[in-house]
């Protein structure tokens, strides 16, 4: 009978078999905080990594990850396995933005602010905050204008003088601007230089008379305003390159006026009743022959700007009733008479008629921003030419021929005439 080798039987050792090798305890999770954030890396756009330098938040993130570990709980250890508390799911918070505030202090403080209430908090700030702008800017200009510190001349608006002709196709409101643009550019191209030390057949007076005696055939005839202009002007611009016998200075009159009316009236005279009213000193191929002289001396141009063409828009600017219109009418056309008044251009003649008429009703203010800008020239730059109109107006009753004091005597045009001159003037 074979024999069985028995083992003795192994003592335990501190609660353990000999020879059975003692089970390894689970690896504790140990963890220590980072003591230098500035190795943090994370990654970036197409997974390559990117380091992130954060100098002002560098130390407060340390100790942040500090206090997160330390209170953060451990896992027990029971039975060779460890447990982990579970924690529970919520919601994920809202982000949150991290806004530094410097101070003046060393220590920095941070402030977290929901992105949220901020929005919400902005929208409300940015009404309050307008406003109370508008509101301070009211109240001090408010103030400002009783104390005298704000010039209320100076606020004063220019008026729209053509808001009223807007549905009016025939006044050309989308034009007039640039129109009366070129009137001020080419007035300067037609301006008439003393011609009376060239001629030596006739002279200034000479000049009055026959000015005076077209303002009585204009006035029989009917002819319109602009005739009598463009007439004065094309007698000063064919005396201005050609010298004349007196016994053809009735003559170029006449023609002057032949080619005015053609040029502006719907019905021009007929050369017959100029011949007649010329008392037939001339015949109808004198008038005819006076006219293709004047034409080829113009080189065919008559339309250059008049008087005329300014007085009407600086009337208009000037917002003038039918007294007003009719005396800046009469002072202008009294200026046409004297040769003098040439060394004017006719923007400045026809602004200065209607600064005289002003002052001569006693309209105030005598000029005001909006007639500066339509007309271009302010109240000193019109003192001289207006002084002379009105030296004129004081004289006109004296003289014997006075075609122009005549005319603006009659009641249909306000009796102008017969006011007393501007004394301020």
């Amino acid at each position: 009978m074979a024999s069985r080798v028995i083992a003795p039987p192994q003592r335990k050792r501190d609660g353990v078999v000999a020879g059975i090798p003692k089970p390894k305890a689970p690896e504790r999770n140990n963890r220590r905080a980072l003591r230098d954030v500035g190795n943090l890396v994370i990654r970036g756009v197409y997974g390559k990594s990117q380091q992130v330098s954060r100098p002002v938040t560098r130390g407060f993130s340390a100790q942040a990850c500090n206090v997160e570990i330390n209170n953060k709980k451990k896992p027990v250890i029971g039975d060779g396995v460890a447990v982990v508390p579970k924690r529970k799911l919520t919601t994920k918070p809202p982000q949150k933005e991290v806004v530094v505030v410097k101070r003046p202090k060393p220590e920095t403080a941070v402030i977290e602010i929901s992105l949220d209430a901020e929005e919400a908090k902005l929208g409300t700030q940015k009404s309050s905050v307008k406003d109370v702008q508008i509101s301070t800017a009211v109240l001090s200009a408010s103030s400002k204008v009783p104390c005298g510190l704000v010039d209320k001349t100076k606020k004063t608006q220019i008026v729209d003088i053509d808001a009223g002709d807007v549905d009016n196709q025939l006044a050309a409101v989308e034009y007039v601007k640039d129109l009366y643009k070129f009137y001020k550019m080419a007035e300067s191209s037609i301006q008439i230089h003393d011609y009376m030390g060239s001629q030596n057949q006739i002279n200034e007076n000479m000049r009055m008379i026959l000015v005076d005696w077209l303002v009585e055939v204009h006035h029989v005839y009917k002819l319109s305003p602009e005739t009598l202009y463009l007439t004065v002007q094309i007698i000063d611009r064919y005396l201005s390159t050609r010298l004349v016998h007196r016994k053809e200075l009735q003559l170029l009159g006449i023609s002057s006026m032949l080619l005015a009316g053609k040029y502006v009236d719907i019905w021009a005279p007929m050369v017959n009743d100029l011949v007649c009213i010329s008392e037939r000193a001339y015949s109808k191929e004198h008038i005819l022959g006076m006219e293709k002289s004047i034409l080829a001396k113009l080189g065919w141009s008559l339309s250059g700007p008049t008087p005329y063409v300014f007085l009407v828009r600086f009337v208009k600017a000037a917002m003038a009733d039918k007294e007003m219109e009719n005396m800046a009418f009469f002072l202008t056309e009294l200026g046409l008479m004297h040769y003098g008044m040439l060394k004017f251009c006719p923007s400045m003649l026809a602004a200065s008629a209607v600064y005289a008429a002003r002052c001569t009703l006693n309209k105030s203010p005598h000029w005001d921003e909006t007639l500066n800008f339509h007309t271009g020239y302010s109240e000193p730059r019109l003192i001289e030419c207006a002084k002379q109109l009105v030296s004129f107006h004081s004289r006109s009753a004296e003289v014997k021929r006075n075609s122009v004091y005549r005319k603006y005597s009659a009641s249909e045009l306000c009796s102008v005439a017969l006011l007393a001159p501007a004394k301020m003037l």
